[in-house]
């Protein structure tokens, strides 16, 4: 099949197409299971999915990581707060002077089983990445679900009271992706709207606000099910195509690990069942640092989402969109 973006990639890179080039980070989906059924999940997780992440792919796991010797650790899901080796893990990871990043959707800390973790977070300085895709309840609950901003609220209120968004050492960023089919707007104004809107409202902090574009992809995808409506946001993407985000782009720099110990590129591509290829092992059993490291990437149009305008990956944008 036509692959439009490694044409796109090869005309700057030539025939290698795109590599990696180190491993800085290990990015873990801890299972697909969730609190939460948000309309734009490339993953379509929900309270009924079974998928989770068991503790011998994790002993796997912490073997890469001394192979690797990465010390980031990027823990995702769906709320990968909801894996019964959770605590166990991270402990496990810190206990190897790892960096511990935990995605997290805010409302689950909320939960009976879970309401313990900020102080948790707080002890192991557990970094936060927190979805917040506006700063307005309608907005957050049309994308989230009715009552998922006033939880949202509640769990930024209760990780403040233990630091996080005010101390250096437990930084909280929060996540902003457009409600529709168009990119993001800057990621330093949205920052500034953020801050002033959710401190004057709730006198609430955060450290980051991070900006990351819909992909084409999952429940998002399906969204675009109207006349015409997938092909005219592929083409705001192609059109917005940005070269200058190749060299910043994440899965040059990190490997992700599906629930099953799969090997991925980035989420995405575990969204769509695409493994490490290209000569590269793909699955955590046979993880092999020094050629993950230097492997082609596997792509497809939907990598045009990562590359348009100012940038998209886990970390926010790529170049300044000032």
């Amino acid at each position: 099949m036509f692959n439009q973006f490694d044409t796109a990639i090869t005309s700057q890179t030539g025939d290698k197409g795109l590599v990696s080039e180190a491993i800085d980070t290990l990015q873990l989906n801890l299972g697909l299971k969730c609190n939460q059924q948000c309309l734009h999940c490339h993953l379509e997780c929900s309270p009924w999915r079974p998928e989770m992440m068991e503790w011998p792919i994790m002993e796997h796991i912490l073997d890469a990581v001394d192979a690797s010797q990465c010390r980031l650790i990027d823990l995702t899901g769906g709320a990968p707060e909801l894996n019964p080796h959770f605590r166990r893990l991270i402990r496990s990871l810190k206990e190897k002077g790892c960096h511990v990043k935990v995605r997290t959707n805010l409302t689950i800390l909320l939960e009976t089983d879970t309401e313990d973790l900020p102080s948790f977070f707080k002890e192991h300085e557990v970094e936060l990445v927190s979805s917040m895709p506006c700063y307005t309840d309608e907005n957050v609950c049309a994308q989230r679900g009715a009552g998922v901003y006033r939880k949202s609220i509640e769990a930024i209120r209760r990780l403040n009271a233990e630091g996080y968004g005010i101390e250096a050492s437990l930084p909280l960023s929060l996540v902003y992706n457009p409600g529709g089919d168009f990119l993001p707007s800057p990621q330093r104004d949205l920052e500034n709207d953020y801050r002033l809107e959710l401190a004057e409202r709730f006198g609430i902090s955060f450290t980051h606000l991070l900006t990351i574009t819909n992909m084409p992809v999952g429940r998002f995808r399906k969204m675009l099910t109207g006349p015409g409506r997938l092909d005219a946001y592929m083409d705001l993407l192609k059109r917005s195509y940005n070269p200058a985000t190749v060299s910043g782009l994440m899965c040059r720099r990190q490997v992700s690990i599906g629930w099953d110990g799969s090997l991925y590129d980035c989420d995405f591509n575990l969204a769509l069942g695409l493994t490490v290829n290209h000569g590269a092992p793909d699955h955590i059993r046979e993880f092999v640092p020094d050629t993950l490291r230097s492997r082609r990437i596997v792509t497809g149009g939907h990598c045009f989402g990562c590359t348009a305008g100012a940038g998209s990956s886990c970390g926010g944008v790529i170049v300044d969109d000032r």
